[in-house]
């Protein structure tokens, strides 16, 4: 399994590469600049400008000065933020995002692997038909629509919560964000859980199971959890990329400081340098949590070797 890991990890560098220079060529070819939009100012200040962040030099000059900087950890200045590198934003924002979406997907996990149990278990009852209520409701609305309703009910009406903002990891400001991801990452879990859970019953050595006079529970956690998890395994990699996706919108419409937001300012204020560092990063979470849910598979399933 090492040589494995080793070998996905050193698959990564090209992996990563390549979205670089996608991203790269794809921002320079956008119409603008970064500094299209301010106020006009002299020839000389602009020519300053540029020359300070490389933009007179030819393209394929600035993608490698941006490459050598990128091999020494240096993400590059900020266009728009005045003193602020791209890492010291990455790192203000990164923990707000991490701790939304990381508790998000925790509960998520949790709660729709336990509505998936009791729903498969109990199929036509209440459970079904509230984890069924739950998984339409978190796919048919998306997480625009529903961040406004649960703002509206909890902050406006209900006056329990804020509507938005961010007070140094204060609980009350973390739980409508949390609850929004919550919504459309159980509705996933959930209905594969039940699926899954339901074929694995059907197989024969639960049937021996049973009829060696084993309790149902005891089947479900001794024998069944461990082949039942493996679908779900596989749908959490692409659900914890997504939630890094729903960060763009979430923190948009909570107003948090995280690296959604920074992803919409990079994007619109042509900040090439912020947008390319979090696209690096983004790419590495994401190739990190496939590589995670393949070993994980290993450890679920005894038949599957690397």
């Amino acid at each position: 399994m090492w040589s494995y890991t080793l070998r996905r990890v050193l698959l990564t560098l090209p992996t990563l590469l390549l979205v670089i220079t996608a991203c790269y060529l794809l921002l320079h070819a956008t119409p603008g600049g970064p500094f299209d939009g301010e106020r006009k100012v002299s020839a000389e200040v602009l020519a300053n400008l540029q020359a300070k962040y490389h933009l007179g030099e030819p393209l394929w000059k600035q993608y490698l000065l941006y490459l050598d900087s990128l091999l020494h950890g240096d993400l590059g200045a900020s266009f728009r933020y005045a003193d602020w590198s791209v890492n010291e934003l990455v790192l203000r924002a990164l923990p707000v995002s991490l701790t939304i979406g990381g508790v998000s997907m925790l509960l998520s996990i949790v709660i729709g692997v336990a509505l998936g149990i009791l729903a498969a278990l109990y199929r036509n009852s209440a459970a079904d038909y509230l984890l069924m209520l739950v998984s339409n409701a978190g796919s048919a609305f998306p997480s625009f629509v529903i961040g406004p309703v649960l703002i509206l009910v909890f902050a406006i009406l209900l006056k329990w919560l804020p509507a938005g903002g961010w007070n140094s990891f204060d609980l009350r400001y973390m739980v409508l964000p949390i609850l929004l991801l919550v919504m459309i990452n159980v509705a996933t879990v959930g209905r594969v859980t039940r699926a899954s859970l339901i074929e694995v019953m059907n197989t024969n050595y639960i049937r021996t199971a049973y009829a060696k006079g084993l309790s149902r529970w005891t089947i479900v956690f001794r024998h069944a959890l461990r082949p039942t998890l493996i679908p779900v395994v596989s749908v959490i990699g692409p659900l914890a990329i997504s939630s890094i996706t729903a960060a763009v919108v979430t923190e948009s419409v909570f107003s948090l400081p995280g690296i959604g937001k920074l992803i919409v300012n990079g994007a619109a204020n042509r900040d090439y340098t912020l947008v390319l560092g979090l696209v690096v990063l983004v790419t590495v979470v994401a190739v990190l949590l496939n590589l995670l849910v393949d070993l994980a598979y290993a450890w679920l399933d005894p038949k599957i070797r690397y």
